[in-house]
């Protein structure tokens, strides 16, 4: 995209030459992020909550300044900030902290047939709890959520819709203000997986209208072993602890205990506090770019990408074949070619995807493939990543005499 600056000098790993497109899984780190890290490490480190010394006092006010942060990224209060050890964590503490204790028999689960894992499973095992059931949005033929089916589920005993804020498979962004929406009007609370659409396009909590949701720091620049859950106040106060010890606790007796203020209730034990300066600094980092370049950008390489792709012999691309509400993930298999001996051949190309499931297997069998190869862009890729996948597509091809 014109205009948009190329930072690959930030990111040391990219000094290998590795066409880096598995962002999807986990993004790379930029200096700026590393080194706010390591100086955090080196001079400022201590457990927080905990001492009332000047260097643990310190810590402290990291720790919750990287919270405001948060809440600042995301249009949110301090409070309804809640640091998790990832996404997964923050939808399993959802499920099981809400779902345990508001969920019925003859309640109804309503979620999506292109969910990652980690969206689905707790609420499986919370509905096997509880008695209440389950129930799945389709999608249409062009891989979009299909909203009229989703009219037709909703009634008065759907209780929570979980909806992907992005699929990690196909990249298609379904209109969530809208599902939101029409869910309250039926009493139902929204939790919205935001692991993907969080990094990579601007989120105002209040406009997507959510009561829940949980998006991880290491696919948006920062480390790994943090994430965040974030809930409107009144959901909070709803939910009990998913985890219980250390400093969640106002007091405890041998026999019971109350718990502390949100959001420290729900952070039991040490938390991640290294983990909290990078994504910290990792926010920094994505505002000096600004959301909207960024979310143009993946739209840029998307429809760059979505062209090159299909001029290449026997390549199917799963999904939207247009950027209209869509982020930058392709999903593509070739035929007679197994996705993972693709990823090989692009690997010796120098070209990093994902090959597999996705942790999206039910999507898998919707689309009839066993798995795909994955292209998923961020801010450090340009034009000749998407080239450098094309030429090895195309070698792959020739050696397993396709087209």
């Amino acid at each position: 995209m014109t205009g948009f600056p190329d930072l690959r000098a930030d990111f040391p790993i990219l000094e290998t030459g590795v066409h880096f497109l598995d962002s999807g899984a986990s993004s790379q780190k930029p200096i700026q992020v590393l080194e706010a890290m390591d100086r955090f490490a080196r001079t400022s480190y201590a457990n927080v909550h905990r001492g009332a010394y000047k260097l643990s006092v310190a810590a402290t006010d990291a720790y919750e300044a990287a919270r405001q942060r948060v809440a600042d990224f995301l249009g949110a209060d301090h409070d309804e900030v809640v640091f998790t050890r990832g996404a997964t964590t923050s939808l399993n503490s959802i499920a099981f902290g809400w779902g345990l204790e508001h969920l019925r028999p003859g309640d109804r689960i309503l979620t999506t047939v292109m969910e990652h894992h980690a969206n689905l499973v707790p609420w499986q095992m919370v509905a096997k709890r509880t008695g209440a059931t389950l129930d799945h949005i389709p999608i249409t033929e062009d891989g979009r959520l299909d909203l009229d089916a989703f009219l037709e589920k909703l009634d008065e005993r759907v209780r929570v819709v979980a909806v992907t804020g992005m699929s990690n498979a196909l990249g298609t962004i379904p209109d969530v203000p809208w599902i939101a929406g029409r869910a309250h009007e039926a009493g139902a609370r929204v939790v919205v997986d935001a692991a993907q659409l969080v990094p990579h396009r601007e989120v105002d909590v209040r406009e997507l209208g959510a009561d829940f949701l949980a998006f991880s720091s290491h696919k948006m620049l920062g480390p790994t072993g943090i994430g965040v859950l974030w809930g409107r106040m009144d959901a909070l106060e709803e939910m009990e602890p998913f985890e219980g010890g250390g400093e969640m606790i106002a007091d405890v007796t041998l026999h019971n205990a109350t718990w502390a203020p949100i959001p420290h209730r729900f952070e039991a034990g040490t938390p991640p506090i290294i983990e909290a300066v990078g994504l910290h600094a990792a926010i920094d980092y994505l505002d000096s770019i600004g959301m909207d370049q960024i979310f143009a950008h993946d739209q840029h390489l998307t429809a760059v990408a979505l062209e090159r792709l299909s001029d290449v012999p026997g390549v199917q691309i799963h999904g939207p074949r247009d950027t209209e509400n869509r982020g930058g993930v392709i999903s593509i298999t070739m035929d007679g070619t197994h996705a993972h001996d693709l990823a090989t051949i692009l690997d010796e190309h120098g070209v990093a995807v994902r090959a597999g499931h996705h942790c999206a297997k039910p999507l898998m069998r919707e689309l009839g493939v066993a798995a795909t190869a994955r292209l998923s862009f961020y801010v450090y890729n340009t034009e000749e990543d998407i080239d450098a996948t094309v030429t090895g597509l195309r070698k792959a091809g020739e050696l397993f005499g396709v087209g």
